[in-house]
């Protein structure tokens, strides 16, 4: 059971990193570069957004609207994926899933080298 969130983690690191690709992910869909995103929402460096999609920073809750408009994302479902990604104990209690639980089936799923898939 999860009953502790650390920024740090190797978990919470792997969801932000998750979140990067997803907002990514919606860019490209939205036909959009980081720097023209940025223009839209009205940030004043693109870096930013590029920071994010690497996972090395958290969409700040106010951002939420401008960016779900702008990548054409419906805002509830924008939402509830960035609270998966930054806000699992929330997310879990909400939804009865908690993000942490996916990364372990998921990492229990990979294949170490070498190792045949039968």
């Amino acid at each position: 059971m999860h009953t502790t969130y650390k920024a740090n983690s190797k978990e919470s690191r792997a969801l932000r990193k998750r979140a990067g690709r997803f907002l990514k992910h919606c860019r490209n869909n939205a036909g959009l570069t980081q720097r023209e995103l940025a223009e839209i929402i009205d940030i004043d460096y693109y870096t930013f957004i590029s920071q994010l999609e690497c996972g090395q920073g958290r969409v700040p809750p106010n951002l939420y609207l401008p960016l779900s408009k702008a990548l054409g994302v419906n805002l509830t479902e924008f939402v509830k994926e960035m609270l998966k990604y930054y806000d699992p104990f929330t997310y879990h209690a909400l939804y009865g899933i908690h993000p942490y639980d996916e990364l372990q089936s998921e990492s229990s799923n990979v294949l170490t080298v070498g190792q045949k898939n039968e």
